[in-house]
């Protein structure tokens, strides 16, 4: 199966993709350019970190909106990616009222999809300015931390995911297992398993 990693300038891209290789998955680094065509074969999608802000520099995501409208294939949106995915479905992001870096407590408030098999709170690495301040309708708040209110999401219907925090770092606790339950999800729901699915909450 093939999982790629859409490069948004994040610090920490080649993690991910590292990540994926040592799961037994096909995975390129491909920037936000690319044709979302390109990715018709995918079996799932993560979009990693990237600006500092993306309120200020949303032209730099290049096509992410069209993968996310074009394909029916899992994504995991992380840091920027994350917010990315937010933004798109109607949410709201702007600078954090704290801005985190480093280690961070992350409380787990509904363990399903990425979240599988997780404890009620992990310890995880944080990096960003800006944060989710509203969630849209489409998306449930998955986990929260004491400086930010959205650390994780999952959509209510697709099999769209995202995290603030950045769980392919080795200091975050249950990153691995993260991509783990993503790389299921991507086997369990591909393109043509999902047509007939109405909700994965």
């Amino acid at each position: 199966m093939r999982i790629d990693v859409i490069d948004n300038g994040g610090q920490w891209t080649h993690k991910e993709w590292h990540l994926l290789k040592s799961l037994g998955i096909e995975s390129d680094i491909r920037p936000n350019t690319v044709s979302s065509e390109s990715l018709k074969d995918n079996d799932g999608l993560v979009l990693s970190g990237g600006a500092p802000s993306i309120v200020s520099e949303l032209d730099k995501l290049g096509n992410v909106s069209s993968f996310i409208d074009d394909h029916s294939f899992p994504i995991l949106g992380i840091c920027v990616g994350a917010q990315f995915i937010a933004l798109h479905y109607g949410g709201e992001v702007g600078p954090g009222t704290r801005p985190e870096y480093g280690k961070t407590k992350v409380d787990v408030l509904n363990k399903i999809g990425i979240f599988n098999g997780m404890p009620d709170s992990i310890i995880v690495w944080e990096n960003h300015n800006d944060e989710i301040k509203k969630l849209p309708s489409e998306l449930t708040l998955v986990a929260r931390s004491s400086n930010c209110a959205v650390q994780a999401f999952a959509h209510r219907t697709l099999p769209i995911y995202g995290v603030q925090y950045h769980p392919e770092v080795n200091n975050t606790e249950y990153g691995r297992e993260l991509f783990v339950n993503f790389v299921n999800i991507c086997k369990e729901t591909g393109p043509d398993k999902f047509k007939n699915k109405t909700s994965i909450l």
